[in-house]
């Protein structure tokens, strides 16, 4: 197995330092859509390359072998992939999808939990105020979602502050930023290296319904007093919400706005996917020189037992009809028809 199978794995070690320092100085909206994209190709190639090496290790043991006709001497002697490298490789594949499973579980309950949030707070209406001291404010993801309020962060704002709080989560609901939370939560379950895109990936979502807040009010100050003051009053709340306008950092946050708009800035994105494409690439080639292997192997496989069939008959032993070789041969047909 050639040198390729590895490059999805530098890929993302490459794009889990760099990736959240870039998206943090561009646009929030185009800097959370390429970390999505990023955690999901990268997640993908670390599946794969990590697939791809463990069959090493699972393809050289004889049952599997035997199983599938090829000969575990040619596998040794053609891959350089070591047995503890495809061993390791197998067990972070396992952690892996076990992780992926139980953050699914989680996930999925905290969507059905927003669900029903969303049918027990009472009205009909997309705000609900609650009759509550202390400072609240956040959007419950839904069909359709509630932007909802406490008595007690309504008094905390003022009018103009009000509005631009409303306009921040109505933007987590119009762009559906749970959805973009899911990814990141789902990738960074199944490979830890990019728990900081995830990080990332939260505070640019943030920023990027201060931005849409900002658009709708005409002031950025507006926001930032608001967004300030929403955090420092609810500093000493008891419960943090997910989507809420005093999630992120929030220093970072009032800084941002009370900055001109960000620039948009072409070079980061296109680097980024030029790595993600290399990404693909790379794992599309280890998989064809996988395949390639093993076709390989069974040819070796099919040689020997041959070579045991023809022994056999100079020895005037009785011998059965090999049918490994036509079997592969007829594989071989096969893919070239298709």
């Amino acid at each position: 197995m050639t040198i390729s199978v590895y490059i999805p794995l530098l890929v993302t070690v490459v794009l889990a330092v760099l990736a959240p320092r870039a998206a943090l100085r561009a646009a929030p909206r185009p800097a959370a859509w390429s970390l999505a994209c990023a955690a999901l190709v990268t997640a993908t190639g670390w599946i794969g390359s990590l697939s791809l090496l463990a069959f090493t290790g699972f393809a050289q043991i004889p049952d599997i072998a035997e199983e599938g006709h090829w000969s575990v001497a040619a596998l040794r002697t053609q891959d350089p992939v070591y047995l503890a490298v495809a061993a390791v490789s197998a067990l972070t594949l396992a952690a892996g999808l076990v992780s992926l499973s139980v953050a699914t579980v989680r996930q999925v309950r905290h969507l059905l939990w927003a669900r029903r949030e969303c049918g027990r707070v009472l009205g009909d209406t997309e705000l609900a105020v609650l009759d509550d001291d202390v400072p609240r404010a956040f959007a419950l993801p839904g069909a359709p979602g509630r932007i909802v309020v406490s008595r007690g962060m309504l008094r905390c704002l003022g009018d103009q502050e009000r509005e631009a709080l409303l306009a921040h989560e109505r933007a987590h609901l119009r762009d559906r930023h749970h959805l973009f939370q899911t990814v990141w939560r789902l990738t960074a379950a199944v490979n830890p290296l990019l728990r900081p895109l995830a990080e990332a990936g939260g505070f640019v979502l943030e920023r990027w319904a201060d931005e849409e807040a900002a658009a709708h009010i005409g002031s950025r100050k507006v926001v930032a007093r608001a967004v300030g003051r929403a955090a420092l009053a609810s500093a000493d709340a008891s419960r943090t919400v997910a989507l809420a306008a005093t999630g992120g950092a929030v220093p970072q946050r009032v800084q941002a706005l009370l900055a001109p708009p960000p620039a948009r800035r072409s070079l980061p994105f296109v680097a980024g996917a030029l790595l993600l494409t290399l990404c693909c690439t790379s794992l599309a080639n280890a998989a064809s020189d996988s395949e390639s292997l093993v076709d390989s192997a069974e040819q070796a496989q099919c040689a020997a037992d041959a070579g045991a069939s023809g022994a056999a008959r100079a020895d005037h032993v009785p011998q059965r009809p090999d049918d490994c070789c036509d079997h592969h041969e007829a594989g071989e047909h096969g893919r070239h028809r298709r």
